[in-house]
């Protein structure tokens, strides 16, 4: 699939996953696309964990209790710090963005799906910080996203998207 047929075709999948197995060589593959992102002043503030082991899910699955999760064989969670980069300025919100971005691709790239879910783990009830903990992650450290990893088991739906001409103008605003 070329670059710009790629981008148009994602979309975020909350189906069930296949019973397949998703190679370790193609999460290393997401994961190198993921850590390749821009980062800004090059702090490389984002880290990824991926989790392939059926026992380990199941520990993550009982903290996040999230249908969307309950089947997929695998998962890449996002983590951050919040490293200083220019003046009192961190961009660690700007480079896991781009990082997700890069993730959300490669792995619609080899034939799997994911959504990125991050403001259900973010929220006060700090369920990235349980995740985190089942993982081992150092406290200086927010796991701020994660990414169930697989092949769908349901059909792929697209949303539709705002016509071009409401977000997008040339030369100035709503031109």
């Amino acid at each position: 699939m070329k670059t710009l047929e790629l981008i148009n075709h994602r979309t975020s999948y909350r189906g069930t996953y296949k019973d397949t197995k998703v190679p370790r060589e193609d999460l290393i593959k997401i994961m190198e696309a993921g850590l390749a992102a821009p980062s800004g002043c090059n702090k490389q503030t984002t880290s990824l964990i991926a989790i392939d082991d059926p026992e380990l899910m199941d520990k993550l699955r009982i903290v996040i209790d999230k249908p969307a999760i309950n089947s997929a064989p695998a998962m890449i969670c996002v983590l951050t710090q919040k490293i200083i980069a220019y003046r009192d300025r961190s961009f660690y919100i700007q480079d896991y963005s781009a990082a997700i971005e890069n993730l959300l691709l490669a792995t619609v790239a080899l034939g799997y799906e994911t959504c990125w879910y991050e403001g259900y783990i973010t929220d006060v009830d700090a369920i990235g910080r349980q995740m985190a903990d089942v993982l081992g992650v150092p406290e200086d450290y927010e796991l701020v996203c994660f990414l169930p990893i697989g092949i769908a088991d349901q059909p792929i739906t697209f949303k539709d998207k705002k016509p071009f001409a409401e977000r997008a103008w040339f030369n100035g605003f709503g031109g």
